[in-house]
C-alpha cells in the first residue's frame, strides 16, 4: 500500500485516511494507495463497508495541477477510473468530508455513495477557474444530487458552497456538527447502508433531479445569456453548460465520455495553459528573495491612514473589511467629512446590491477612526501615507512619522512613483519602510504593489505580504524606479495609443480593439474613468522625463473634458457611464495631426493591438532584466490584477511567449525603424528571440 494513504478498521468498517499533506491532492500515489487500500477492503470478509476521509486540515483539495502537463495526471488509475471503483463497490463507501472537498476531492465524495461533512466545511468545483471542466464526472453527478440550477451555479462559478447548503440541496446526506465525531458518524452510515437489502446505491442512477429540468427547456439557453457578461470572451464556462446540459439529455455513460472529452481538448487549449500560469504566479509571487519561510512577520492589530481621500478612505475599507482597526487622519474638518461621507455610501451601495448585510456594513463604520489629531496614531503598528504624490510632502510627513511612532511600526508610503529610498532616507530606521501602492479604487482592485527599498527589511517584506493576504490583495513585490513595475509598463501601453490617435486612429477604434482582446475597458475609457484632470495633474507634476506623449489628453483638460465626472472626456457620457464618440474630440484629434504635420491613414486593428501591447511587452523586459520584479510571472499579476489583462491570456510576458518572442522582437524591431520613439527593442527581448528562449524559462541567476 502506498505511504500517501492510510487504512485502518472500526467495528467492521474499513477507514480509509487520504494522508498526503498539505492539501491531499490526488497525486498518482494517492490514487493507486486508495486503489489498493480499497482492493484490500473489499477482499476482506470481515469488512462490510468503506469510510474514505482525510487527513490534516481538509478532505481533498482536488488533483495535483502540476501532474496536467506532465501527462502523470492520465496514468491508471486516474481519478476517472479511481472514481468508477469507488462507486462499483458491491461494499457500500462514505465519504467523511472536513476542511474542504474541492475538485477532484468533490467528485471523488460523488462517486461515493453517502456522503457525511463536518458544519463549516466547503465543497465545491472549482476548475472553471483554470480554464477547464470538471473532468471526473462532476458535471454528471453533481446535478444528479444537488439539482441542475444549483449544480450550474457551482460548477460554472467555480465557487464553493458550504456543508449547510450542501445538506439542503442534496449533496450531503448527514452534517456533524462541532464536537461531533465525523468518523464515527460515517461509520455508523457505511453500516447502516451495508444492512440494506440490494447493492449500494450508485449517483449515476439517481435520475428525479435530471426530471426537474426536463420539464424546462429553455433552462440551458437561459443560463447561457445570464453569465454572458462576466463570461465574455472565456471558453470554459460554456463548455460546462455543455457537459451539464448532456449530463439531462444523453445517458450517464454519453455524458461522462462528452465531459471526459471536453476536459482533455480544455487541459490543451492555451486559455487553460494561461489560467492555470495565472495560479501558479500567485503562488509564486509570495517567493521573495531575502525572506525565508521562516522569516517572523510583525503583527498587524491596529492601522493607521494619512489622508482620507478617494484613495485614503479605500485603503481604510480594506483595513476594515478585513476586520482590522484602522485611525483615518486629514488636516482639515471639511476634508475629513467628505472621506468619511465618501466612504459611508461606498458601503451602503454594497448593501443596496444585496453584496452586503447592514450589520456588516455597521461593523466595519466601527472599526474606522476619523481623526484631526496627527499624535493618535502613535500607536498604530502600520501607517501609510496616502497623500498627493509630492516629495517634499511625503519626505515631511515621514519625518513627522519617524518622530513620533514606535521603533518596531511599518511605515508604508501608497506612493505610485517617486522614490521610496528617497523618502526612506529621512527616517532614522529606513529599515521599517516600504511601498504599498494600492490600486483606485482600492477597496475594490486586488493588486498592492510592494515596493521594496535598498534598506527595507526582510521581515517588513513578510511583513507586507501576509498583509495583503488579510486585505484581499494580490502582493507583488517590485523594487525602486521612477513609476515602479506597474505604471512604468503602462505609460509604454497607453502612450502608444495616445500616438495612434495622432497617426489616424480615433478614441473608440482603439478601445473596440483592446476590449475585443480581452480587457474590461480600453485605454481612453479607463482616462475618463480614472479622471483626465487626474492624468493631467500627473504629467505636470512629473514633467517630461523621457520625451515627448501626445498632447490631446491635455487639451481635453483646457477643454474642461475631465471625463465621467463632467460628463465628457475622450467620450461624452448621457447616463454617466456609458462612452459615446464625440465629434468635437474627432475634430481636436485632426486638428492636432494638422498641426503637427501628420498625414493621416487607416490603422489596422492588427496594427492598434500590437502597438499598445507589444510596447508593454518590451519594457516589460526591460523591467525584468533590470531586477525590478522577480519573474516574468510577476508581471503578469501585475497587469491581470491592476489593469485587467485577460485572465485567459495569462498576462502580457506568458502571451507573449504564446505568440513566440522571436514574433514580438520582429515587430518591435519594426516598429523602431518607422517610429523610433522608446520602441526600440529591449535588450532582454532581442536575445531571447535570436536564442529561442522564454519570459517564463528566463532566469537572472
Amino acid at each position: 500500500m502506498s505511504a500517501p494513504v492510510r487504512f485502518e478498521r472500526i467495528d467492521g468498517v474499513g477507514v480509509i485516511t487520504l494522508d498526503n499533506p498539505p492539501v491531499n491532492a490526488l497525486s498518482i500515489a494517492l490514487r493507486t494507495g486508495v486503489r489498493d487500500a480499497l482492493s484490500e477492503a473489499l477482499a476482506d470478509d470481515a469488512i462490510a463497508a468503506v469510510v474514505l476521509t482525510g487527513g490534516g486540515r481538509m478532505f481533498c483539495a482536488g488533483a495535483d495541477i502540476k501532474e496536467f502537463d506532465t501527462g502523470v495526471s492520465n496514468e491508471s488509475p486516474n481519478l476517472p477510473e479511481l472514481i468508477e471503483l469507488v462507486e462499483s463497490s458491491p461494499k457500500p463507501v462514505v465519504a467523511a468530508m472536513h476542511g474542504t472537498a474541492m475538485g477532484g476531492g468533490c467528485e471523488l465524495a460523488l462517486g461515493c455513495h453517502a456522503r457525511v461533512a463536518a458544519a463549516g466545511m466547503r465543497i465545491g468545483l472549482p476548475e472553471v477557474t483554470l480554464g477547464l471542466v470538471p473532468g471526473a464526472g462532476g458535471t454528471q453527478r453533481l446535478p444528479r444530487v444537488l439539482g441542475v440550477q444549483a449544480a450550474l451555479d457551482v460548477i460554472v462559478s467555480g465557487r464553493p458552497i458550504s456543508a449547510e447548503n450542501a445538506h439542503a440541496g442534496g449533496l450531503v446526506d448527514e452534517l456533524v456538527g462541532p464536537g461531533g465525531d465525523l468518523v464515527a458518524t460515517a461509520v455508523a452510515m457505511a453500516k447502516k447502508l451495508a444492512a440494506a437489502d440490494g447493492p449500494p446505491p450508485k449517483t449515476r442512477d439517481r435520475e428525479e433531479r435530471l426530471e426537474e429540468a426536463r420539464q424546462q427547456p429553455g433552462l440551458f439557453n437561459d443560463y447561457r445569456k445570464s453569465i454572458a457578461r462576466r463570461a465574455r470572451g472565456f471558453e470554459a464556462p460554456y463548455a460546462c453548460i455543455d457537459c451539464v446540459e448532456v449530463a439531462v439529455t444523453k445517458p450517464f455513460e454519453e455524458g461522462l465520455a462528452f465531459e471526459r472529452d471536453t476536459f482533455q481538448k480544455l487541459r490543451a487549449s492555451d486559455q487553460s495553459k494561461a489560467q492555470r500560469h495565472a495560479f501558479f504566479a500567485e503562488r509564486q509571487a509570495n517567493k521573495v528573495r531575502g525572506v525565508s519561510p521562516d522569516t517572523k512577520e510583525l503583527p498587524i492589530r491596529k492601522g493607521a491612514v494619512l489622508g482620507c481621500g478617494t484613495m485614503g478612505g479605500g485603503i481604510a475599507m480594506c483595513f476594515a473589511n478585513a476586520g482590522i482597526p484602522v485611525t483615518v487622519t486629514e488636516g482639515e474638518q471639511a476634508a475629513l467629512d467628505r472621506g468619511m461621507k465618501l466612504i459611508q455610501g461606498n458601503y451602503a451601495a454594497t448593501v443596496k446590491k444585496g453584496r452586503m448585510s447592514q450589520e456588516a456594513m455597521d461593523a466595519c463604520m466601527a472599526l474606522i477612526t476619523p481623526t484631526l489629531d496627527f499624535d493618535s496614531i502613535a500607536d498604530s503598528d502600520i501607517v501609510i501615507e496616502a497623500v498627493f504624490e509630492n516629495m517634499d510632502l511625503k519626505k515631511e510627513i515621514f519625518t513627522k512619522l519617524d518622530a513620533l511612532c514606535r521603533p518596531d511600526a511599518v511605515l508604508a508610503t501608497n506612493t505610485s512613483s517617486l522614490d521610496v529610498n528617497e523618502i526612506a532616507a529621512t527616517t532614522s530606521r529606513p529599515e521599517q519602510v516600504v511601498g504599498l501602492h494600492f490600486f483606485s479604487p482600492a477597496n475594490v482592485m486586488k493588486l498592492l504593489e510592494i515596493v521594496r527599498g535598498d534598506r527595507t527589511s526582510p521581515q517588513v517584506l513578510a511583513t507586507a505580504l501576509a498583509l495583503s493576504k488579510k486585505l484581499g490583495k494580490v502582493g507583488v513585490v517590485v523594487g525602486v524606479c521612477d513609476s515602479f513595475a506597474a505604471n512604468r509598463s503602462l505609460y509604454a501601453y497607453s502612450r502608444q495609443a495616445g500616438f495612434l490617435l495622432e497617426e489616424g486612429a480615433l478614441p473608440e477604434q482603439v478601445d473596440k480593439v483592446i476590449t475585443d482582446f480581452g480587457f474590461p475597458m480600453g485605454p481612453f475609457a479607463v482616462g475618463d474613468l480614472a479622471g483626465v484632470d487626474v492624468g493631467y495633474k500627473i504629467r505636470q507634476h512629473r514633467g517630461r522625463p523621457d520625451g515627448r506623449y501626445s498632447d490631446i489628453a491635455d487639451k481635453l483638460y483646457e477643454m474642461g473634458r475631465y471625463g465621467q465626472k463632467t460628463a465628457k472626456g475622450w467620450f461624452r457620457y448621457e447616463d454617466g457611464r456609458t462612452p459615446i464618440p464625440d465629434p468635437e474630440v474627432t475634430e481636436l484629434i485632426i486638428q492636432t495631426s494638422k498641426d503637427l504635420g501628420i498625414e493621416r491613414r487607416e490603422i489596422s486593428d492588427e496594427e492598434i493591438l500590437q502597438r499598445c501591447l507589444y510596447p508593454l511587452i518590451n519594457e516589460g523586459a526591460r523591467i525584468l532584466e533590470e531586477g525590478i520584479v522577480e519573474r516574468s510571472s510577476d508581471m503578469d499579476l501585475i497587469w491581470l490584477y491592476g489593469y485587467g489583462f485577460p485572465r485567459y491570456r495569462g498576462g502580457p510576458m506568458f502571451w507573449a511567449d504564446l505568440l513566440g518572442v522571436d514574433h514580438v522582437y520582429e515587430v518591435m524591431k519594426g516598429f523602431h525603424e518607422a517610429h523610433h520613439d522608446w520602441l526600440e527593442p529591449a535588450p532582454l527581448l532581442e536575445r531571447l528571440a535570436k536564442e529561442g528562449g522564454t519570459f517564463g524559462g528566463w532566469s537572472a541567476t
